[in-house]
């Protein structure tokens, strides 16, 4: 049920965003503007709005006239995450160098609940979630506006790419740990340290999802 005092186009960007990530809408499989519009009782130009932007993020490929899910291979995940690794490096870097104890505790905190969480059992998307929260926090206590909005722009294939490398037994235990390590160099401000434990971490989630595509 879309929202009168929200833009149509804003509610179906959230709505197709949301299927792909869920997997209601399969990598490569079509998306129909026609029956959505039909089905929503609303004209094609909020769904196309929508389109575009989601295009412009890169999780659908608009080719011709057909409107495709994008669909993740072996360049473009070498090629983000390479991006990922040069900029994070960095952030990690500066964050060590520059934030606060308190800042720092709230790094640690979000491990402590990553922890928990994993203990507890609960939903792989509240894990995932925490996980995208340790790196987000590391870039934000950067202060570094331009850098965010570099590795902002990557978010939605980040994101995608994502809940793939959550893939396999243990993964979720093996990414935590990974992060333990290079919050111990944050904690000690070893700068150097922290950004070669994040370069490393980078590195070994690309391996992974590399060997999930493969599969």
């Amino acid at each position: 049920m879309l929202e009168k005092q929200v833009p149509y186009y804003v509610q179906f960007y959230h709505m197709i965003k949301k299927m792909i990530f869920d997997g209601e809408y399969q990598p490569g499989e079509r998306i129909n503007e026609t029956q959505l519009a039909r089905e929503h009782q609303v004209s094609k130009s909020p769904i196309r709005e929508a389109i575009r932007i989601l295009e412009k993020e890169g999780l659908l490929i608009v080719e011709k006239s057909k409107v495709i899910v994008y669909e993740p291979n072996i360049k473009d995940v070498k090629e983000v995450y390479f991006c990922r690794q040069a900029l994070e490096s960095f952030a990690v870097r500066l964050t060590t160098q520059i934030a606060s104890k308190s800042e720092i505790q709230q790094i640690e905190d979000t491990l402590d609940r990553t922890e928990q969480a994993l203990k507890n059992g609960e939903d792989s998307k509240i894990i995932l979630s925490l996980n995208e929260q340790f790196h987000s926090l590391i870039l934000k206590f950067t202060k570094n506006s331009r850098l965010q909005k570099q590795v902002d722009d990557l978010n939605s294939l980040v994101h995608y790419f994502r809940i793939l490398n959550f893939t396999g037994e243990h993964r979720a235990e093996d990414i935590l740990n990974q992060h333990k390590q290079i919050f111990a160099h944050i904690k000690n401000r070893e700068d150097e340290q922290a950004a070669s434990a994040m370069i490393k971490h980078l590195d070994q989630d690309v391996q992974h999802l590399l060997k999930v595509l493969e599969d």
